[in-house]
């Protein structure tokens, strides 16, 4: 036997029913996952029952193939009628997953196709009078109205994938799903198996198919656990690492490079913006700073958030001095945004904790804050004057 017609016969069908169904049960493992993370989805659980029926469905075909028995046109309709159900709801769900936000995603669409489909099924039996013959008799049998009903199924819903993120890979399934439909309708109507290759085709596409959905559930769950991931080591407000990662990520500086600097923004005035303001606005002008700071210490450092309306940069690059990058911040901060700000800046020491560094940061903010604001003073250990906004030559008092 060549290849050709092994791929086209009983093992071929065999083996692709199998790589569908594997494919089927390593999305469902997937859909069980979310659905016990997102509960509220109810997306989920009917990505489950819909895969558990896909399942069954081909379990089924694969049952009545292997044991050689001729399918009653009944049964042949039944198969088409629960495939171009499940072809409905898969693509409700993909499309529910991947709509934005911006652009809802209506079921009433898809309860029309439903309905629809559910008509044309019931015009098909109800004018073909050998609907229920099993034999010879039933080779004649056709449900070219179901077939085409499906045709226009897929190119209502190609047509319509507007607001619809990964478009390429879902588009590429519609257009398989579509090959594949072309393929069996010529070789149920035309050729009636004579030709190998669009029996291949009819039993090998679906395989295709449904490695493109795959991949789609694939990619949506490891976005999930990369928003899962950053939200765990990121501030919900201005994107910029919580205190526990901040500091993680400056232990790990530290060893790398052997001497960090800290400088330890704070707000001034907040408390009377949020007053006044509102607490939108507040939150508006907080993510503007964390911006700039993130901005100015790209490249040469981190940044993140202390607490409240106290900010942290971080600058680990040998050559960059630390209190020329706080002074950048401060003065970006006074002309870009409503607010000003009050900055410390300590230098890391031989055998001094993170612990310790930001606490000298924050009691040389502190200085800042309490002669005046809107300046950066360094910390005392540091032996160097304050920088001001009235300018970097004017000499301060010092804590």
């Amino acid at each position: 036997m060549t290849f050709i017609p092994w791929l086209a016969g009983l093992s071929g069908h065999v083996f692709a029913s199998a790589c569908v169904m594997t494919i089927l049960v390593l999305m469902l493992f997937m859909a069980i996952k979310l659905y016990q993370s997102y509960r509220r989805n109810r997306t989920y659980l009917v990505l489950i029952l819909l895969l558990l029926v896909g399942l069954i469905q081909n379990a089924a075909v694969l049952g009545i193939a292997c044991s050689g028995r001729t399918t009653a046109p009944y049964w042949q309709l039944t198969v088409i009628f629960l495939d171009l159900l499940a072809f409905i709801i898969i693509n409700f769900v993909f499309m529910k997953l991947y709509t934005g936000r911006s652009a809802k995603l209506k079921g009433f669409p898809f309860l029309l196709m439903i309905a629809g489909l559910a008509l044309v099924t019931a015009a098909q039996v109800a004018f073909t009078p050998n609907i229920m013959l099993a034999g010879p008799e039933a080779e004649s049998v056709n449900f070219l109205a179901v077939d085409f009903y499906g045709l226009i199924l897929n190119f209502v819903i190609l047509l319509n994938l507007r607001g619809i993120d990964q478009r390429f890979t879902y588009s590429a399934s519609l257009i398989v799903y579509f090959a594949r439909q072309i393929a069996e309708m010529a070789d149920r109507y035309v050729f009636h198996g004579k030709v190998p290759m669009l029996v291949i085709l009819s039993q090998f596409l679906p395989v295709i198919y449904y490695g493109l959905l795959f991949l789609l559930l694939f990619e949506w769950v490891l976005e999930r656990l990369l928003m899962t991931f950053q939200s765990s080591i990121t501030d919900g407000l201005t994107s910029l690492y919580n205190r526990r990662h901040f500091n993680k990520k400056a232990e790990q500086l530290l060893r790398d490079t052997k001497r960090i600097a800290i400088i330890f923004c704070d707000i001034d005035n907040f408390k009377k913006l949020n007053d006044t303001q509102g607490h939108h606005r507040a939150d508006g002008v907080l993510k503007q700073v964390a911006d700039i700071i993130r901005e100015e210490t790209a490249g040469i450092g981190t940044a993140g958030r202390y607490g409240g309306e106290e900010l942290l940069g971080l600058v680990a690059a040998p050559g960059i001095k630390p209190e020329t990058v706080a002074e950048a911040i401060r003065s970006r901060v006074e002309q870009e945004t409503m607010v000003t700000i009050s900055v410390g800046v300590s230098l890391s020491r031989e055998g001094a904790s993170i612990a310790e560094i930001v606490a000298q940061a924050d009691e040389a903010m502190y200085q800042s804050k309490t002669t005046g604001k809107n300046k950066v003073t360094l910390h005392a250990s540091m032996r160097t004057r304050p920088r001001s906004a009235e300018g970097a030559g004017k000499s301060k008092a010092q804590a």
